[in-house]
């Protein structure tokens, strides 16, 4: 199998500390360029990860014969005009959620590419950790049952910072929804297959002094039926932080602690049933134990430019393609403006 030639535009932040290692790692696919802004700070991200070429500006990245596919992770007021470029030059695109500013301008950036026959995927990178691979087994194989309930909670501490382009809605769009829930939205569709069907959510800046939200909790009836929560905040301590995804059927339960995040791996508590039978009035709540599924932990990041990689050289379809990113951020848009009108919002 051949290797796809990587060039990443905004080659610090998050693309230095988990993407770049993670494409060091995948087996079909290769470091040929990065950009950032600032000269010295490319050359220095030239030299950490020994890259053949750096550049300070998109344009000359993208101008690049050697660079097949492009990875952008720059501040989200760039994304569109950034991946638009990368489609006029022929570069395959895996980009940073959210997609664009707005669902609106994400949608223009999907028909773009299209219309350049360019693959576009989203860095939804969360979907390949081991055991939410699991958990969507688990639920299309109706091991818990129909699933009734679902919660999310996924945060940091991210007090204020001057400068900060996530703490801006001019250059991030939002806050710890658009930073955080957005995984956890897209997480609750991927593992149950189904679509968010009404949205009502509660916004609020309760720690910090900044413009976007601290404190964000979105409530999802789906397609499915399943009414879940996904809680996300920039305002409690990185210490006592418990990043749970959980779903519950009426045959069972997964229970996800710490499976979520930037590094894989976490406990999942998995309990099925089968089907149940009639009512018990004394309800004595028995400690039933969960079974053990043992995984095999990896990078999440690793498994998505292998994913990306293996779909650009094999035609094989994307597993997280842009279009997912996309609606999520319909959904969230949604809950922006339940929580301004006080209303439930129908997608």
């Amino acid at each position: 199998m051949g290797k796809i030639r990587w060039g990443v535009i905004g080659a610090g932040g998050i693309a230095d500390r988990r993407t770049i290692p993670g494409m060091m790692l995948a087996g079909n696919a290769e470091l040929a360029a990065v950009m950032e802004i600032n000269m010295d700070l490319a050359e220095k991200c030239r030299a950490k990860w020994n890259c053949p070429r750096a550049y300070d500006s998109e344009e000359k990245l993208l101008a690049d014969p050697d660079v097949d596919a492009v990875y952008i992770a720059s501040p989200v007021v760039l994304h569109a005009k950034q991946a638009m470029m990368a489609a006029d030059a022929g570069k395959h695109i895996l980009i940073e959620k959210p997609l664009a500013m707005t669902s609106e301008e994400g949608q223009k950036v999907l028909e773009h590419c299209e219309a350049r026959g360019v693959k576009v995927a989203a860095g939804l990178m969360m979907r390949f950790g081991s055991y939410v691979q699991v958990m969507k087994k688990a639920v299309a194989e109706g091991k818990i049952g129909r699933v009734v309930s679902g919660y999310s909670q996924f945060t940091c501490w991210y007090p204020d910072m001057p400068g900060v382009w996530r703490q801006s809605k001019k250059s991030g769009g939002g806050g710890a929804m658009m930073d955080m829930g957005v995984h956890c939205i897209d997480l609750m569709q991927y593992v149950l297959g189904a679509k968010v069907r009404q949205v009502a959510a509660f916004h609020d800046t309760l720690s910090f002094h900044y413009e976007v939200e601290d404190s964000s909790m979105v409530m999802l009836r789906m397609d499915s039926g399943a009414i879940c929560v996904v809680q996300s905040n920039f305002n409690i301590p990185d210490e006592a932080a418990k990043w749970r995804l959980e779903f519950f059927g009426d045959q069972g339960r997964l229970m996800g602690e710490n499976v979520i995040g930037q590094v894989d791996g976490g406990t999942l508590d998995a309990l099925f049933l089968g089907p149940q039978g009639g009512y018990d009035a004394v309800q004595n709540v028995k400690d039933a134990k969960g079974e053990t599924i043992d995984v095999e932990f990896g990078n999440c990041y690793q498994r998505e430019i292998e994913s990306f990689s293996n779909s650009l050289l094999t035609g094989a379809p994307l597993e997280a393609p842009a279009s997912d990113a996309v609606q999520v951020q319909r959904v969230m848009e949604a809950a922006y403006r339940s929580n301004d009108t006080g209303r439930i919002i129908d997608l």
